[in-house]
């Protein structure tokens, strides 16, 4: 299972707004400037994580985004969910809508694939988006993974 650049991006995104969030709202270009990230490809990103609720819009001179919750209480699995959807090595086994197949009764591989999904997603649900920021602490990182 390969992450794509949304679920990247976008992870890198929320640590990026988790590292500054005191410092109020943060435009596109702000965290796109600071992630090395295209503001267009970003902005889209964005979206998707305001439609999933993770973050907010701010309007104005001064505005720009902002988490919608603490950031120990979003977890990693929550942000890769709203970028790249259900968890799943493979659809029969998705987290949502696994698709049944004609083999699903004597499948012997579909209890392979729903422990690995079960795993991947036990990693995730269990990261904070906290325990990402304690960690560009601890690497003494400014939210944008280059080093002050």
């Amino acid at each position: 299972m390969k992450l794509s650049t949304k679920g990247r991006y976008g992870l890198r995104a929320m640590v990026n707004l988790a590292v500054h969030k005191d410092e109020g709202p943060n435009a596109v270009y702000q965290v796109a400037e600071r992630e090395g990230i295209s503001d267009r490809y970003l902005e889209q990103i964005m979206t998707s994580l305001k439609r999933a609720g993770l973050i907010k819009s701010i309007r104005g001179p001064q505005g720009g985004y902002v988490l919608t919750r603490e950031p120990a209480e979003i977890t990693v699995g929550e942000i890769i969910r709203a970028l790249e959807g259900p968890i799943a090595p493979v659809d029969c086994v998705s987290e949502e809508y696994p698709e049944e197949c004609e083999r699903a009764d004597y499948c012997v591989t579909r209890v392979l694939w729903a422990k690995v999904r079960d795993s991947i997603a036990g990693v995730l649900d269990s990261y904070s988006l906290q325990d990402l920021v304690e960690e560009a602490k601890r690497k003494k990182l400014n939210g944008n993974g280059s080093a002050e």
